[in-house]
């Protein structure tokens, strides 16, 4: 059976690479995932929570919901917006979107 299937023959006097350079790929998409995934993700939590704490009663704001509005009042974990004359709505700071210019409101 020798001529169908070969002997499997050690080798001899191999050395191992660089421990380093195998683990160098690895560092990489590490290196790679922070600065294209993490870092941003992280700047734009910042930006949002410095936002959230800005915010004051007149200020016009869009709701995570798409709710446009004006602020009328700020508690520690929740926001009173008027969206319409008379129509109040309470809402919870972080899903405030975005802080809008101020006039926005009228002309929409």
């Amino acid at each position: 059976m020798e001529f169908l299937v070969n002997s499997a023959w050690a080798q001899t006097g191999g050395t191992q690479g660089n421990p380093l350079m195998s683990f160098l790929p690895l560092i990489i998409i590490f290196v790679l995932f922070y600065f294209l995934l993490i870092r941003p993700q992280s700047k734009k939590q910042k930006e949002h929570k410095q936002m959230i704490e800005s915010l004051e009663s007149g200020a016009e704001v869009v709701t995570g919901g798409g709710l446009l509005g004006k602020v009328t009042d700020v508690g520690p974990d929740f926001v009173t917006v008027e969206v319409a004359e008379g129509v109040l709505l309470k809402a919870q700071k972080h899903t405030i979107g975005a802080v809008l210019p101020r006039g926005t409101v009228k002309n929409a």
